[in-house]
């Protein structure tokens, strides 16, 4: 009888202590997920705000949290960039892109690249950018300008060619019509200067026709 007792007691208790670890389990999680999303909170305020510090130290934290998170990497990159500290910011934007390779954050190593007139690197990072997203004129903008800083005529051409065919805005007819003008290339600096017209005439705002006043 007392063997069964001792027996009955110590089920309990394994049962007692492993629910209470199950508990505790399902509750670090949670505790944890809710202290990321008010330091992400921090730090896109500090952001916003200009608090960059602030920033900072939320984003540190959220590494020292989650070690392998290529969001903060990437945000802390931009950070470092903004007070033009640009070792630091490509060194964030290099883990964030080993980690998870993302469009984004190889553009932005690639901007800082170009930044500190790095184009042999700043080219690499933006070509990486575009296999995984190319349809952005944003992109091809940029790496056709590391084109033209490395002399290659005939890609940066082309760069801004397909800018303008994904997004034929102004900025982007401008910017290729100022190539085709640079080179002396006479038939497509017209082409192109017909599309801008053409752009600048649809954006206008309609006249008002008003009915004809007839007088009985």
């Amino acid at each position: 009888m007392y063997s069964v007792l001792l027996f009955l007691i110590f089920a309990y208790l394994v049962y007692y202590h492993g629910a209470k670890s199950i508990t505790t389990l399902t509750e670090v999680p949670r505790f944890i997920g809710n202290r990321l999303s008010k330091l992400w909170e921090i730090a896109h305020y500090g952001m916003r705000e200009n608090r960059l510090l602030r920033a900072e130290k939320a984003l540190l934290t959220i590494l020292k949290i989650d070690e392998k998170n290529a969001a903060a990497y990437n945000r802390l990159g931009i950070l470092y960039a903004k007070q033009r500290e640009y070792r630091d910011a490509i060194d964030c934007f290099e883990i964030a892109s080993s980690i998870e390779p993302s469009a984004s954050s190889l553009h932005n190593l690639g901007l800082i690249y170009y930044e500190t007139e790095n184009y042999p690197k700043a080219a690499t990072a933006f070509e990486q950018a575009l296999r995984l997203e190319d349809n952005l004129a944003a992109r091809h903008i940029a790496y056709a300008k590391v084109q033209e800083k490395l002399g290659n005529d005939k890609h940066m051409m082309h760069e801004l060619e397909v800018a303008a065919r994904i997004e034929p805005t102004a900025e982007s007819y401008n910017l290729l019509l100022n190539a085709y003008e640079e080179r002396g290339m006479k038939d497509e600096t017209a082409r192109v200067r017909k599309k801008l017209n053409r752009l600048a005439a649809a954006s206008q705002p309609k006249r008002l026709v008003r009915p004809r006043r007839v007088v009985i």
